[in-house]
């Protein structure tokens, strides 16, 4: 079973990253900060269709502030889907700004209605936390996944990643008869894989999606992250392996009952094969991106200690014990697993 030890300790974005960030187009001006969104007067909980509570806050703001607040909202939205063409704003209304205030970063999602045709879509505002910023930029550069986010100082501005919540698709999608459970089981074991190549913690089924694509004769799905706090933090190797939160339980039995031992081995090194392509098309940007982060501190020295431990356990070496950061221990389990 994967333990989290305690809520995780933000970082700050240090000048190296802040320098990669302006460096790649992510860091730029924004015409408004998190702190403007703490401005808010009122707050309601929110509930879903079903009037369950959401553990999300809708909030307003003084009619002062209204305005502007909404305008700069869209601004941003325009930026992070359009690379800023204004001509886009005046079909855009903000319907609804809400905050969460149990998780890590305090985010505020903002919900956009495009008044053409009436279609909605979200968008993020947190604080900045250097190791989510590792975690977009890996996802980024290593997943088969685009992600469109922007930073400014102390402000993070991230896309919405649309799909099923892995939980609300356990309990009300795996029992259909359209389901193809070796495929979704085949997509879980190259997830768990691509996770634990680039340590990305915490998957369990609340902070990943799944996304349903209808192929001409079946179904093809992908798994998605949407939760980069637990990037290169924890100590306990598991944390970085979905397949040990319980959560996941229901896509694990599925994978135990259609799935050999065999066919697992051969999935996990088709997606190796695949990280270590992404790593050769990217290699003057991912390399940069190491250097930083070999540089930075992005975790407790007791959870780096025991890592080193567990890896080289795992990879049955004593390589990882020359590693001084989270960056090395990062960039030589990729090396490991992708050469």
């Amino acid at each position: 079973m994967a333990l989290i030890s305690k809520k995780k300790i933000p970082f700050k974005i240090n000048t190296d990253l802040r320098s990669y960030l302006m460096k790649y187009g992510r860091e730029e001006e924004l015409p408004l900060k998190y702190s403007d969104l703490l401005r808010f007067d009122n707050r309601m909980p929110l509930l879903d269709k079903d009037n369950n509570d959401t553990l999300w806050e809708t909030v307003t703001y003084p009619q002062s502030d209204m305005s502007e607040i909404y305008h700069n909202l869209k601004e941003i939205y325009a930026d992070l889907k359009t690379d800023g063409d204004a001509t886009v704003i005046k079909h855009l209304v903000v319907d609804r700004v809400d905050t969460c205030t149990y998780a890590n970063t305090s985010p505020f999602r903002v919900r956009i209605i495009n008044m053409v045709n009436d279609n909605y879509d979200y968008f993020y505002i947190k604080n900045a936390d250097a190791s989510r910023v590792y975690g977009l930029e890996l996802e980024h550069l290593l997943s088969p996944n685009v992600i469109s986010y922007r930073t400014h100082k102390e402000t993070l501005v991230e896309e919405h990643i649309a799909g099923i919540p892995g939980d609300l698709f356990m309990d009300q999608h795996l029992s259909d008869f359209k389901l193809n459970p070796i495929r979704l089981a085949k997509e879980f074991v190259k997830f768990n894989e691509r996770c634990f190549a680039r340590l990305l913690g915490d998957m369990h089924s609340s902070n990943f999606v799944v996304i349903i694509t209808p192929d001409f004769e079946d179904f093809h799905y992908r798994i998605r992250a949407i939760d980069f706090d637990q990037q290169s933090y924890e100590g306990n190797k598991s944390v970085y392996m979905p397949q040990y939160f319980k959560e996941n339980n229901p896509i694990i039995e599925m994978g135990m009952k259609y799935m050999t031992s065999e066919s697992v081995r051969q999935y996990q090194k088709e997606e190796r094969s695949l990280i270590s392509n992404r790593i050769q098309s990217e290699k003057i940007r991912l390399n940069d991106l190491m250097e930083v982060m070999k540089k930075d501190k992005v975790t407790l020295d007791v959870n780096l200690k025991y890592l080193i431990k567990e890896l080289n356990q795992h990879h049955k070496t004593k390589d990882f014990k020359s590693c001084k950061s989270m960056g090395e221990v990062l960039e030589l389990n990729l090396n490991l697993l992708t050469q």
